[in-house]
């Protein structure tokens, strides 16, 4: 009897790519949904139940950005650049359209790429991120003070990820963290000053907006889901709020007690509402 493929014992695989090599896992089948990865996130870093939720029905695609965790090359400096990771990994795999998911710096990212690639993006779903362009709110200093450490221990992954003043999103935390630490390996998860200035610098350009990415979601015709936590001490979701009478094909969750991981903290509800989002929008 054949072992069933999951996040847990899923293959490492590789794309020789144009200048580098990209390392990507792939689950499930179905429509596939592209995993576009936070600051510092690498393959090992998602929480391989949502994972798993997600691969019922459809097919998921994780992967690390160029020069990051397993993969090989340099993260270019400007999130534009960094879109072609992702288009590349596509064609690589054949794939001609696919839901577009990402997370915090990776949100940045995803909405870049679904006004540089739009007939790649069917659906577009952004997980404790905000919008390209100059922030309402800005990061929290307690974000700063724990993202920036070499390593991070549990404490840290509550406060950056987590809403540490709630027992339940603390229970939360644990569970997750065990969940992740029975496949990663922390010598691949980006340390230096040296690598984090490179996101720094993309992250710098999306809020300088020089490509008007902002104003592009409002004429966008790919639906795009938002989920929030009500806490996101990195992307608070305020940030949103000018915006929400713009976007026409954007809708904005935000879940209560819940900092800048909504689907690693209410794993079941945050894959019910992305599957009812892609069962009811096209």
């Amino acid at each position: 009897m054949s072992t069933k493929i999951n996040a847990s014992n899923s293959e490492t695989q590789f794309a020789e790519l144009s200048g580098r090599t990209i390392a990507y896992r792939s689950i499930g089948e179905g429509n596939p949904i592209i995993l576009i990865n936070r600051f510092r996130g690498i393959l090992d870093t998602w929480d391989p139940l949502f994972l798993d939720l997600l691969a019922e029905k459809h097919q998921v695609i994780t992967f690390d950005y160029s020069g990051i965790g397993y993969s090989t090359g340099t993260l270019p400096t400007d999130i534009k650049e960094v879109t072609k990771d992702v288009k590349d990994l596509a064609d690589f795999l054949k794939i001609k359209s696919a839901i577009l998911m990402g997370w915090s710096y990776g949100g940045l990212v995803t909405q870049a790429a679904t006004h540089q690639y739009p007939e790649l993006a069917t659906h577009t779903i952004l997980l404790g991120t905000g919008p390209i362009g100059k922030r309402v709110v800005p990061l929290e200093q307690s974000f700063l003070d724990h993202a920036l450490k070499p390593i991070n221990d549990f404490e840290d992954e509550v406060i950056l990820f987590f809403e540490p003043e709630s027992e339940e999103s603390r229970k939360a935390a644990k569970a997750s963290h065990d969940r992740i630490a029975k496949r990663i390996d922390v010598s691949k998860i980006p340390s230096t000053m040296e690598t984090f200035q490179l996101y720094f610098a993309g992250g710098e350009g999306a809020a300088e907006d020089k490509d008007n990415f902002r104003d592009k979601l409002k004429t966008t015709k790919t639906p795009i889901l938002i989920i929030s936590g009500d806490h996101d001490t990195s992307f608070a979701v305020e940030n949103w709020y000018p915006l929400t009478k713009q976007l026409p094909t954007s809708q904005l969750i935000v879940l209560p007690q819940t900092g800048h991981a909504p689907q690693h903290q209410n794993i079941p509800l945050v894959v019910n509402y992305i599957d009812n989002f892609l069962q009811n929008t096209k």
